[in-house]
């Protein structure tokens, strides 16, 4: 049996669990800002994950503050985001129960780095994806 005999402070953080591997390889978009229908068709989100974290050294600049014009050390994130091309559009309309897509419409010309990502083993399969 393995068990403490004296109390001791537990080992890593609960904000990291579970621990185990990662579901997909590439993020997701999990929200997307509110549809200003004034404007014309724009990209709403960006693909980027968390590639980890460094300091800066910075003056702030906060009026009324004791580190008023003083330089201080803060912590940030730095997010990775790769390069992206869009390679297809999907359009969508408004039903009772919410909206709902309509369409797609794919590039004609997408390189094969593209197309790999539709089949699981890229190999074996007929590379039929999108002709």
């Amino acid at each position: 049996m393995s068990h403490r005999k004296f109390r001791a402070p537990r080992h890593g953080s609960l904000g990291f669990l579970p621990r185990k591997r990662c579901a997909r390889h590439r993020g997701k978009v999990k929200s997307f800002p509110k549809d200003d229908k004034s404007k014309p068709c724009h990209l709403t989100a960006f693909m980027g994950h968390k590639a980890g974290m460094s300091h800066i050294l910075r003056e702030v600049d906060r009026v009324g503050s004791r580190s008023h014009k003083k330089e201080v050390v803060e912590a940030v994130t730095i997010i990775e985001t790769p390069p992206m091309i869009a390679v297809g559009v999907v359009g969508y309309i408004e039903t009772p129960r919410g909206l709902r897509s309509f369409s797609t419409i794919f590039a004609q010309h997408i390189s094969d780095e593209c197309k790999r990502r539709f089949y699981k083993n890229w190999y074996r399969c007929k590379k039929q994806a999108h002709m």
